[in-house]
């Protein structure tokens, strides 16, 4: 079985005043099957850039990106599209629901990107939002959802189509304590049951250490480790 996600050699540079601002260097990393993974840095280290390269949501300046084993920058726009919709999943700080639809709704979509029948889909988003304990929260729009529901929608539509991987920022950053971390061990059965990798960007080090590996991003350098290495204080954010 292909690696789920590997990247080779990743560069990111921004031009900032007519100055080139180096964001990452020559990063190279690998997701395995069922992998867990926890990525920690100061703000601005550049751990969202690294996270939305792996998804193809941004071109590295060089280096690459394969997804199963197909190289990113080798499809077009569509079909890197359709290669995260079959492969990823995501899930961020904010919930990003669409406001005017109901959970089921948000839930079933990218099944209905990808041509499902409108009632398959519906049925498997309506099993999905059982599963994350909103069985009875299917017609609520995002709006009479609690922060922690809507986060709990957002988790079961990044996972309604079985992805391969899970590419999570900062899931849990604007939740308080209880609902961050119900929020953490959903992730982390989901990942269990259905075997998906989870690739976590995350400040709080007592939730980096839950996970099996550890890389911290220090300027812009990304070093991958034991999740024993990882110091004791959370890293600055």
């Amino acid at each position: 079985m292909n690696d789920v996600i590997r990247a080779e050699a990743l560069t990111k540079t921004y031009s900032e005043d007519g100055l080139a601002v180096d964001v990452l260097h020559h990063i190279d990393m690998v997701v395995r099957p069922a992998d867990t993974i926890a990525i920690v840095g100061a703000s601005g280290a550049g751990k969202s850039t690294l996270l939305h390269l792996l998804a193809g949501l941004d071109q590295p300046t060089s280096g690459r990106v394969f997804v199963d084993g197909q190289d990113m920058a080798g499809l077009g726009e569509a079909g890197r599209g359709r290669l995260r919709n079959r492969m990823l999943g995501f899930v961020y700080q904010f919930h990003h629901l669409l406001p005017e639809f109901t959970a089921l709704e948000n839930v079933a979509m990218p099944l209905l990107i990808r041509r499902e029948p409108v009632r398959s889909a519906h049925d498997r988003a309506r099993a999905m939002l059982a599963r994350v304990g909103l069985a009875d929260r299917v017609l609520h729009k995002p709006a009479e959802l609690s922060g922690g529901e809507r986060q709990r929608v957002a988790i079961a539509r990044a996972v309604v189509h079985e992805p391969r991987c899970v590419l999570a920022d900062e899931p849990t950053g604007n939740l308080d304590t209880h609902n961050a971390a119900e929020v953490f061990a959903l992730l982390r059965d989901l990942n269990a049951s259905l075997g998906t990798s989870l690739v976590l960007v995350t400040h709080d080090h007592g939730l980096a250490r839950s996970l099996s590996r550890v890389g911290v991003i220090v300027d812009g350098r990304l070093a991958m480790g034991d999740r024993d290495a990882l110091p004791t204080s959370p890293t600055p954010c």
